[in-house]
């Protein structure tokens, strides 16, 4: 008679280092056509900004051609460019709204 002998299979934890998800800016663009107070509007609507620093934005936009309006993980952002961007147009605006990494 022949006996096996019984192997014990021990499962080390294997650790996972989850890296946080990639951040992106939302900007506004400048143009020479979308009147200032739609631009402080849109970033009270959509970006939960307070009139000053709403302002403070818009004329970032205005002088330096862009505005940071916030920094979100890629689903929020992509969103926040569409529901911009779709406002605008619905409102017959040029207001352009894009992303880019942080």
């Amino acid at each position: 008679m022949t006996t096996r002998k019984q192997s014990a299979a021990v499962l080390e934890p294997v650790r996972i280092q989850l890296q946080p998800p990639k951040l992106f800016k939302v900007l506004l663009l400048n143009d020479d056509f979308t009147p200032m107070d739609f631009v402080v509007h849109v970033l009270q609507k959509f970006f939960g900004m307070d009139r000053e620093r709403a302002t403070r934005v818009m004329l970032s936009v205005h002088h330096e051609g862009r505005g940071v309006c916030g920094i979100f993980p890629r689903d929020v952002a992509a969103t926040k460019v569409e529901q911009v961007s779709s406002f605008a147009r619905q409102n017959q605006h040029p207001l352009a709204c894009v992303m880019e990494e942080a």
